[in-house]
């Protein structure tokens, strides 16, 4: 009898033993939004670097990817010099990593495969939560001023004049993540107009913004939503013209892509990858060409920068759901 209250006791002790270690790694690594396979005990709402140095990744080829919205080949080039001057400041050999899906973005900074990213506006909190992405930078004017619209565009001499007019039409997104591609204006058209997705209105999503404009411009589809910065470095490159495009709405600015790397990167390379960002000269680079507006990087805070874009998340019932 003894022996088996002393057993009993044992295991009881156990039990609260193990309940009392698990309560306290929860409390010892709190998350937020992020994945149960990351921390953020400084509350900065983004993945803490491991705490265990042999965790942290030091890689002998650094991949670099930029948000796919657009012709993955023509922006190799666009970022060919970059990527040269990051190899010089980082002494690591660096790699273009052409993504043709924002998914396959995240799940490749989430699987080790991705070291450096430009994710889109909407992307960001997913990708910081699902992926451990950890942004720190974006492209600016030379004044510091920074952001693009979205924008509600349909073909010229469309009988859709105002987003009033869309109801009982087609609206193409470009995927569910994309800020100025789906979120903002779900958010916008309900919030501004009663309109609400899928009841008001049908949609599709054309996968790109890119694809959104070249679609409007030849009229494949009605109506659709797109970032402006995109649509606007089209038109420069002549891939469309302005007069083939109407826009019947203009949003107030949002954040632009977030340049970050992944959370358990080494701490002196992530130094470095930084320094590379900030140390690059755009005067005569082929950055400067394609992104006409920018003349340099400039330090962004998620928690704070990202904030509306979570407003706008939570306004849709968007949770950052990783499974």
């Amino acid at each position: 009898m003894f022996r088996f209250f002393s057993r009993s006791m044992t295991l009881i002790a156990f039990l609260m033993f193990t309940i009392f270690a698990l309560s306290a790694n929860a409390e010892d690594c709190p998350r937020g939004t992020l994945d149960e396979q990351y921390c953020d005990r400084d509350g900065d709402q983004v993945a803490d670097l491991p705490l265990d140095p042999k965790d942290w990744v030091d890689p002998d080829t650094i991949i670099f990817s930029y948000t796919p919205v657009e012709d993955p080949a023509v922006y190799a080039k666009v970022w060919d010099g970059f990527i040269k001057h990051m190899s010089e400041v980082t002494g690591k050999k660096v790699v273009f990593f052409p993504v043709q899906s924002y998914a396959a973005q995240y799940e490749a900074m989430r699987s080790g495969r991705l070291h450096i990213a430009g994710v889109n506006t909407g992307g960001n909190p997913v990708a910081v939560s699902c992926a451990g992405f950890v942004p720190f930078a974006m492209m600016a004017s030379k004044d510091g001023s920074f952001g693009y619209e979205m924008e509600i565009i349909v073909p010229a001499g469309s009988d859709i004049k105002s987003p009033s007019d869309i109801k009982g039409r087609t609206l193409t997104f470009t995927s569910p993540t994309s800020n100025s591609g789906s979120k903002a204006p779900s958010a916008l058209l309900k919030s501004d107009f009663g309109l609400v997705k899928d009841v008001d209105f049908k949609t599709n999503f054309s996968g790109k913004h890119d694809n959104s404009v070249l679609g409007i411009a030849n009229k494949d589809y009605e109506v659709a939503t797109v970032a402006n910065s995109v649509m606007n470095r089209m038109f420069d490159r002549g891939v469309v013209k302005k007069d083939q495009i109407t826009s019947i709405y203009k949003s107030a600015t949002f954040p632009t892509t977030g340049y970050g790397h992944a959370h358990n990167l080494h701490p002196v390379v992530a130094s470095k990858i930084k320094q590379a960002f900030f140390t690059f000269n755009w005067e005569g680079s082929d950055l400067q060409k394609e992104f006409k507006k920018e003349g340099k990087f400039v330090s962004i805070h998620h928690k704070s920068d990202w904030n509306v874009i979570r407003k706008i998340d939570s306004a849709n019932g968007v949770s950052y759901d990783c499974k």
